[in-house]
């Protein structure tokens, strides 16, 4: 049996047992050894997971994971997540889905010190809902725009996805997250724009909210200024050099620590919930991708990477075509495998290919983690859906489903604005030093 052969059988086996739920990561490491010791040799896959384990979670570079993880977990506990929505209500109520406006101005808020589409959908989900139930909106409508404003968490920086995309791909993470920011507003734009649009031409779906006076709507901007300072602080010493995605983790950590507790606003159950569910997803996020080192490097030796690189780039058609051809793949790749574990598994398939049509590699990255937002809100994976679900246990699933729909098309519309006008993801980036 040929290398590739075998290579073939292994993803095919991959995609099977995704829907026996086994842990992803643990998954993709067995298939990876399997796959790796019939094609090399049992000592050969030994060495492998040996190596690829402790060197993923002996990784310096990897540090940057838990440190933004635990930056989020702390703003979450200490309330900042509800201060946004609030600010966002006050301004927004009287529009037409108001609410909702304001819950995707939260999420965008809150992504840009979490990092994380689950946890930003989760927390979302707990701060607005009640709300929106409360004044008679759509369950379809409400659940829909939590689901679909969460997966703002992996494309506002500070990104998980960008992180181990740059680590892969040896780009700058400082760039990876510039680039994401004028795509992660022009899309919190859009969504606004969905909703808006949806609510006027079905106006029972979302009654007006109250009235707020000019002076609540500025005594609720003081909510913003703690996002404001962590994102400019984060941001800002990464734009001018002043420190490494690393260290930015550990300084965006420590502000929002140091703010939490001067406004005590964090008690001792709260930083252990945080540093409880750091270490969860944290180790969560190390284990795919370990898992997914060990299964690149058995794809590697199958041929396969390099075999779809070739005939991909030996197909007679413009740049542009292929690269809608690789858009569909992650689409539909989406539709069944967690997002960061199709980042790894792709990501060593197709980045040869980009780089050999031309594409700009951080332009790809943007791209790659806005096709991933896709898969995080469609069936049957839609692992934001059940996040949200979880919460709201009263709206069944196909209501949700349902309800993502109009944010979908904004999501897909934005993702391929993109193709024509790649300066979107790359103006930032370009004045990086």
């Amino acid at each position: 049996m040929t290398p590739t052969l075998i290579g073939l059988l292994g993803l095919a086996a991959l995609v099977l047992l995704l829907f026996t739920r086994i842990p992803v990561g643990f998954l993709m490491a067995i298939i990876g050894f399997v796959g790796f010791s019939w094609i090399v040799s049992l000592d050969g896959g030994l060495r492998l997971i040996a190596n690829d384990v402790y060197s993923v979670f002996s990784s310096y570079n990897l540090t940057v994971i838990p440190l933004f993880v635990f930056m989020g977990q702390l703003a979450f506990h200490s309330g900042i997540s509800t201060r946004l929505f609030d600010a966002a209500y006050k301004c927004t109520a009287r529009l037409p889905g108001g609410l909702a406006i304001a819950t995707i101005g939260a999420c965008a808020g809150f992504s840009a010190i979490c990092g994380s589409t689950n946890a930003t959908a989760a927390t979302m989900a707990a701060a607005t809902l009640p709300e929106m139930k409360r004044y008679n909106y759509s369950p379809g409508l409400a659940t829909g725009v939590v689901a679909a404003g969460g997966s703002l968490g992996i494309l506002i920086p500070p990104s998980v996805i960008f992180i181990v995309y740059g680590i892969m791909t040896e780009q700058s993470i400082g760039k990876l997250f510039l680039a994401g920011i004028v795509p992660g507003i022009l899309l919190s734009l859009m969504f606004v724009a969905a909703i808006v649009i949806w609510v006027m031409l079905r106006p029972e779906l979302a009654p007006a909210g109250p009235r707020t006076t000019l002076k609540e709507k500025i005594r609720s901007l003081s909510g913003l200024g703690e996002t404001l300072t962590l994102f400019v602080l984060v941001m800002g010493g990464l734009f001018c050099g002043l420190f490494t995605p690393t260290e930015a983790g550990g300084v965006g950590a420590f502000g929002t620590l140091a703010i939490a507790l001067i406004r005590r606003k964090i008690d001792w159950q709260g930083f252990k919930a945080a540093l409880n569910e750091t270490t969860r997803i944290s180790c969560m996020i190390m284990m795919i991708v370990a898992g997914a080192t060990i299964f690149g490097h058995f794809l590697a030796v199958s041929r396969i990477p390099f075999d779809i690189a070739g005939w991909i780039s030996g197909l007679d058609l413009h740049r542009s075509l292929i690269m809608l051809l690789i858009i569909a793949i992650y689409i539909v790749g989406g539709c069944f495998i967690d997002a960061l574990a199709l980042v790894m598994l792709t990501t060593p398939i197709f980045y040869p290919v980009i780089m050999r049509l031309g594409f700009d590699p951080v332009w790809f990255g943007v791209m790659v983690v806005m096709l991933t937002q896709i898969g995080v809100i469609t069936p049957p994976v839609g692992v934001n859906v059940y996040v949200v679900s979880g919460v709201a246990r009263d709206v069944p699933l196909h209501v949700i489903f349902k309800g993502v729909i109009p944010l979908l098309i904004a999501l897909i519309v934005a993702t391929l604005l993109l193709i024509p006008f790649p300066q979107i993801a790359l103006f930032l980036p370009g004045f990086m030093k």
